[in-house]
């Protein structure tokens, strides 16, 4: 028996000590959120849009279709692409600033891998294989897009090292973005696009006439507000849920239109 403790004890010594080891990951919106975001853009598919997915994809949605760069992450094979759901940006800039790193960036990240995904499904020379993957990820990070998180500074990753309480447990900021503070609304993501996808015209217009470098700044001035609005070691709970709601069902639904309009204009 205290052999069996003892064995016990270390065994859970050593998980404990493993997991301090492993990688902070950067899974924007979390499961219910990215699909969130497919849900609501499959609403303003064009019919040409809806048939060009259709052929790529199969039976699979866009809701469902969503998640799959989070779930490749447990396969080494795609480590590569590590870099793609985020785009890192010090905090201070302006529209300029954040416009001259965009273009002078040359390793992998969001905003460049969004391009070059684009093309893969513009190209009429792109295999099967390669448009299947380029159109499940630029759904994904379409989603990453719009999580303000991902486009936070490299020194706190992404919030991940901006340590908060959230009601009664001990998270950071990125996690709360990520899945938090939508898993505290308590609905699925059918109930939560439906909910949510009531954009008035003026919004419509606006967010589906965005350049890929405006969406960026976009979220980057969320983000800084973000910031500046959640001190370190902060207890949030009620208060904060009312004051952050609205923004984040705005960038969830800023993420569903502008995804739809990404896709139109390559099948449209």
């Amino acid at each position: 028996m205290i052999f069996k403790s003892i064995k016990k004890k270390l065994s859970t010594a050593v998980a404990i000590g493993l997991l301090a080891y492993l990688p902070i990951e950067a899974n924007a919106w979390g499961m219910i959120g990215h699909r969130v975001v497919g849900e609501i853009a499959d609403s303003y598919l064009k019919s040409k849009t809806r048939k060009a997915i259709q052929s790529i994809l199969g039976s699979e949605t866009l809701a469902m279709s969503a998640n799959w760069g989070d779930f490749i992450k447990s396969d080494s094979t795609y480590n590569y692409m590590y870099n793609w759901h985020f785009v890192n940006l010090p905090g201070g800039l302006d529209k300029q600033g954040v416009y001259h790193i965009l273009e002078t960036e040359k390793a992998p990240n969001l905003y460049n891998k969004i391009i070059d995904l684009t093309a893969v499904l513009k190209n009429p020379s792109s295999t099967a294989s390669e448009k299947k993957l380029a159109l499940r990820m630029l759904v994904h990070m379409a989603g990453d897009l719009c999580q303000p998180m991902h486009v936070a500074h490299k020194e706190d990753l992404g919030g991940n090292r901006v340590s908060v309480m959230w009601f009664n447990e001990k998270s950071n900021l990125h996690r709360v973005w990520d899945e938090q503070l939508i898993e505290y609304q308590q609905l699925n993501y059918t109930e939560f696009a439906r909910t949510i996808n009531h954009p008035s015209a003026v919004q419509l217009y606006n967010w589906q006439n965005t350049n890929l470098k405006d969406c960026v700044y976009d979220a980057y001035t969320v983000c800084s507000k973000i910031y500046d609005g959640t001190k370190p070691d902060s207890r949030l709970s009620y208060r904060y849920n009312f004051d952050w709601s609205e923004t984040l069902n705005q960038q969830l639904l800023k993420g569903g239109v502008r995804l739809a309009k990404m896709l139109n204009d390559i099948y449209g």
